[in-house]
């Protein structure tokens, strides 16, 4: 299955598929009447430290990455609600509000998503345990 990405703004399109809000806030502008999407799924989004100091700002999104990789390893209970969505539909579209269509955590998501069957336990292992050292002694995490 293709994982589609769109702005939460946005109309909706015929091969949309289920269409999964990823943002922890609200959108911008977007009256609730106006939302159309089939689950918002706040708890998949990055932590609200991490989206503040990530401010979408290019020369971080490397590290952004690994670092909201490591915050989906330690929650299964979101990544399982988005994976039983993606099963019941042929198709997925992760909706975000930000403006940069190139670097934001849906991207992130996408991508964790995709290559996430290719991952070992091994990988994911130590990137938590890199993340955990970091974190505790305020370490910029490695390039």
């Amino acid at each position: 299955m293709r994982i589609k990405l769109k702005r939460v703004y946005d109309p909706p399109a015929r091969g949309d598929g289920v269409r999964v809000l990823v943002d922890r806030l609200w959108p911008r502008g977007l009256k609730k009447d106006d939302a159309r999407f089939g689950l918002w799924l706040k708890e998949i989004a990055p932590s609200t430290a991490l989206r503040q100091w990530f401010a979408h700002r290019p020369d971080r999104w490397t590290e952004f990455r690994e670092r909201y990789f490591c915050e989906l390893d330690r929650n299964p209970r979101a990544l399982a609600a988005l994976r039983t969505a993606r099963k019941r539909n042929k198709s997925l579209t992760l909706l975000y509000a930000a403006h940069d269509t190139e670097r934001n955590h849906a991207v992130a998501l996408a991508d964790y998503l995709s290559t996430e069957l290719k991952r070992s336990a091994g990988s994911r292992a130590k990137r938590m345990a890199e993340y955990a050292y970091r974190t505790i002694n305020s370490v910029p995490l490695a390039r």
